[in-house]
């Protein structure tokens, strides 16, 4: 018996070190995809307002604005005034684009409305980006919670505010989770035009690793979402489903919009329309192609019928 215990502890001796060795190796594995995916690929704007105002009159009139943020850090976007104390509509993009993803659907729109839009770039997202790392949609939500402030306190040149009070939203994908949070929260935002949703910000993540690393994406996927509690230690990542966000949103029209360009978020999108419990309506259309999405690989006929749709979307939902 005696002989069996030695055997037993030295084998436990042995096998302690390689676990945890593992241990630390899958920690260490799973905190490295997430810093990975946590740095978007950046690139170059497609068209800044420079440009864009050289075939518009009014896409000139885009200024590029920043805010504090609520942690003290610095955020960005383009602004397009409107009309005074009439609505204002955010922008915001997909995970791996920008604002410039945006800025032809917000001169658009501000032509069609007179709206006020403003297309913020997303933490890590951009040229040059102010912070360097995203979190999937998490520190994301509080910084348009502070762009709703800055919105707010936007003046015309009578010192008269310049936006009324209703507010609507527009989001892809990450930017859907961000619309999503921010809606839960604040009774003033009446519209929302959610694209593509993910189930939560884990499904954003999963799917940033699964594109950058394809093979084993399922396993590197979990070791992912495993990784974001060490390096997401101070409660910045969202761990609350788009479906629990939706169940604290009421008495607001939403446009529920998904395509096979991004096949992944066609339920997840569709299963959301019953987690709102009490909507002034919802309206879905889950067949596009492409959706907003791949909207940039589209056709110039397709991108209009996509633009118009978003456009009429708002008109009537903010202004009636």
């Amino acid at each position: 018996m005696a002989k069996t215990k030695r055997l037993f502890k030295s084998f436990s001796r042995l096998l302690l070190p390689v676990i945890v060795l593992f241990v630390l190796a899958v920690v260490g594995a799973s905190v490295w995809l997430v810093h990975t995916a946590a740095n978007p690929p950046k690139q170059a704007y497609l068209v800044t307002p420079e440009k864009y105002g050289q075939l518009s009159t009014r896409g000139s009139r885009v200024t590029d604005e920043n805010w504090t943020n609520h942690d003290g850090s610095q955020s960005r976007g383009w602004l397009l005034r409107g009309s005074e104390n009439a609505p204002a509509v955010i922008l915001l993009h997909r995970y791996g684009a920008d604002r410039s993803h945006l800025l032809d659907l917000g001169v658009k729109l501000n032509e069609a409305t007179n709206f006020t839009v403003f297309m913020p770039d997303s933490r890590g997202h951009g040229a040059n980006p102010t912070i360097k790392f995203t979190s999937f949609g998490g520190c994301e939500a509080d910084d348009i919670s502070g762009a709703l402030e800055f919105l707010r306190g936007l003046k015309t040149e009578a010192q008269t505010p310049l936006i009324g009070q209703s507010i609507g939203i527009y989001g892809v994908e990450m930017g859907a989770i961000v619309a999503l949070s921010v809606a839960a929260k604040d009774e003033y935002v009446k519209a929302l035009v959610l694209d593509s949703v993910p189930q939560s910000s884990d499904e954003v993540l999963g799917s940033a690793v699964g594109a950058r690393f394809p093979f084993a994406s399922s396993v590197t996927s979990k070791l992912a979402r495993l990784g974001t509690y060490a390096y997401f230690y101070n409660g910045c990542y969202g761990r609350n489903s788009a479906c629990d966000a939706a169940k604290s949103i009421s008495k607001r029209q939403i446009l529920l919009l998904a395509g096979s360009d991004a096949a992944q978020f066609q339920d997840s999108t569709a299963a959301l329309s019953k987690c709102f419990l009490n909507p002034a309506k919802i309206e879905s259309k889950l067949d596009l192609n492409p959706s907003g999405y791949g909207i940039t690989k589209a056709s110039l006929e397709q991108s209009e019928a996509y633009d118009r749709r978003v456009i009429e979307f708002f008109r009537l939902a903010l202004t009636n």
